[in-house]
């Protein structure tokens, strides 16, 4: 950093001071000692094209060019001593403009606000801002909460005519309540009505925004002759309400459910926001449909119902080759999309499929041949040659791969080959065991020798199986062409239902098994509650039972439900496709 001192001429405000933009400050404290003086304490500034911007000292710069102005003195003789800093480092700037006014006057709560986010326009987090300046995560995202303010609020706080608590209240606020505020507000500002009862603050405006339980019928989304319980009314009739929320609920989420498909129709990505929480703009990045934007269906425990259309999450947005978090540079870098499922339903998935090619394996030999071939000439990553060690991710994974039918049928006729070969179970119990002892495969070969075509067929068969890699291409390869029965070898449980988190993919789910109209109408709900309905579907308690269902994940070949997530096997599938069908 270097010293200098620099014409009055040459200044300017730099946009990252974090008073920049308002009036004129209040320098009477300091214009005494300026005439007296003059200016002792460097200004922090950056060079900007032929001149320097000032990033923090924009008092002692207002109060210099007064004095200047009263003493008829020119501003390029004017010279204010000023430490340089170095150019282009924005982030750098607003933090160093932000630590000396908050030390030499402290900013209200929307100062606060536009300084943050500043901070975090320039690729700051959270975390970094709350480090920087001695205050809790919390106190900066309260912060940047102020972001879903309407600009009339912001501008009565300025003002004096709301105090810092209310503005807190008021950022919590939906959109229809916030103007409802506004124009009592401006009723009360009104000298000529008398009658207005004015905006509510303090204890008062707590009560408006939280403490009233019923859904007033502004919030439906549907016609509310559709809704046929009571409807509550106040003495005046200005407000009615629905008295059965459940009724209410089943009728908003069904129109919610058209809401988000007509978004979808209209080519946006939509998300449906579990019921009361809240979409936090600042955690976003306003984002045109065309460059990947999102639309979010916000859900209010009053029954209100907000739709943001083009947004992005913040961690989300594409990032650019030798950029800065503003996206510039030369090539943006796409961010995988989000997994649709967990790795221990990745896994689930992968084990159960694999053994129901297994079983299928068992009745076609030939296919079977023909894999042992493609491992013989390409290799795979079991080729050692090593039995798949059928690795679970959770105890309940494993449980259910031993409890299926599939395991079990293809345990049976391994038992029959280490019989037929006359060989000891190994402690995996497997026929394939891979140590490379020359004298084990003479023996095997010897024994191989006198058995007729159709047991070596068995027993090529088995190990094939044995040496199929969960999870693989392969697999999905074989399991297209062997069509396997899925329904004969397996059936939904528990451990599969709970593995599924994704509430598009649960909701989609619920629609197979319930009907669309039972899915839209619980579209709002956890996933919890709906695979709570699938599994009652399936085993028919206190529903009808739904037979024969096989979820999208375990069909052969496998289809996406949420198609804008990622989903393994279906991408192995897609990769394989084009040689196993003529489409």
């Amino acid at each position: 950093m270097d010293l200098q001192h620099i014409p009055l001429s040459n200044l300017k405000i730099a946009n990252v001071n974090v008073r920049h933009g308002r009036k004129p400050p209040d320098v009477s404290d300091i214009l005494p000692s300026i005439r007296a003086r003059g200016v002792l304490q460097p200004l922090l500034v950056r060079p900007n094209g032929e001149g320097f911007e000032i990033v923090a000292g924009r008092r002692r710069y207002f109060a210099a060019s007064r004095v200047a102005e009263e003493q008829g003195v020119a501003a390029t003789e004017v010279l204010l001593p000023c430490a340089v800093t170095e150019p282009g480092d924005d982030a750098g700037a607003v933090e160093a403009s932000l630590i000396e006014n908050v030390a030499r006057a402290p900013m209200n709560e929307l100062e606060e606000f536009e300084a943050f986010a500043k901070l975090l326009k320039q690729g700051r987090g959270v975390a970094d801002i709350a480090l920087t300046f001695g205050v809790t995560e919390l106190y900066v995202k309260q912060r940047f909460a102020l972001a879903t303010l309407h600009s009339r609020i912001k501008d009565a706080y300025r003002d004096g005519d709301i105090r810092p608590e209310d503005l807190q209240l008021l950022a919590s606020a939906t959109r229809r309540q916030q103007k409802e505020w506004i124009a009592a507000f401006e009723q009360e500002s009104d000298p000529e009505n008398e009658e207005a009862e004015g905006a509510p603050r303090g204890y008062q405006l707590k009560q408006w925004l939280f403490g009233v339980e019923q859904i007033a019928t502004g919030a439906a989304l549907f016609a509310i002759e559709d809704y046929k319980g009571e409807v509550i009314t106040d003495l005046f009739g200005d407000v009615s309400c629905f008295a059965d929320r459940d009724a209410f609920w089943a009728l908003q989420n069904v129109a919610i459910a058209g809401l988000r498909d007509e978004l979808v129709s209209k080519g946006w990505k939509v998300s449906v926001l579990e019921k009361g929480q809240r979409f936090q703009t600042w955690q976003h990045v306003e984002t045109p449909k065309e460059d990947g934007g999102s639309a979010f269906i916000e859900i209010r425990d009053t029954g209100e119902v907000e739709v943001h259309e083009g947004y992005l999450a913040r961690d989300e947005r594409p990032r650019r080759n030798g950029g800065n978090a503003e996206g510039e540079g030369e090539e943006a870098a796409d961010k995988a999309a989000k997994p649709e499922l967990t790795k221990a339903a990745e896994n689930y998935l992968a084990l159960h499929r694999h053994a129901i090619v297994r079983a299928e394996l068992l009745a076609r030999p030939g296919v079977a041949l023909r894999l042992a071939v493609a491992h013989m000439v390409a290799g795979s990553p079991l080729w050692s040659v090593k039995p798949d060690p059928q690795r679970a991710y959770k105890e309940e994974i494993a449980a259910s791969i031993t409890a299926s039918k599939a395991q079990t049928a293809f345990e049976a006729a391994r038992n029959a080959i280490l019989q037929l070969l006359d060989m000891e179970a190994s402690y995996q119990g497997t026929v394939t065991r891979g140590n490379g002892d020359p004298h084990w495969g003479a023996t095997v070969f010897a024994r191989l020798l006198a058995l007729p075509d159709e047991a070596v067929l068995k027993v090529l068969t088995v190990v094939m199986a044995e040496t199929l890699a969960a999870g693989s291409a392969l697999v999905e390869a074989a399991g297209v062409v062997v069509k396997p029965d899925v329904v004969r070898w397996w059936t939904a449980d528990d451990t599969f239902l709970d593995l599924v988190r994704d509430r598009v993919a649960v909701n989609a789910m619920l629609g197979e098994v319930a009907g669309k109209a039972v899915a839209d109408a619980n579209v709002s709900e956890t996933a919890k509650v709906q695979r709570k309905i699938v599994h009652d579907c399936l085993t028919g308690e206190g529903r009808e039972r739904t037979e024969g269902w096989v979820p999208r994940y375990m069909a052969f070949p496998p289809r996406h439900y949420d198609p804008n997530k990622t989903l393994q096997i279906a991408t192995d599938w897609e990769a394989i496709k084009p040689l196993f069908t003529s489409d």
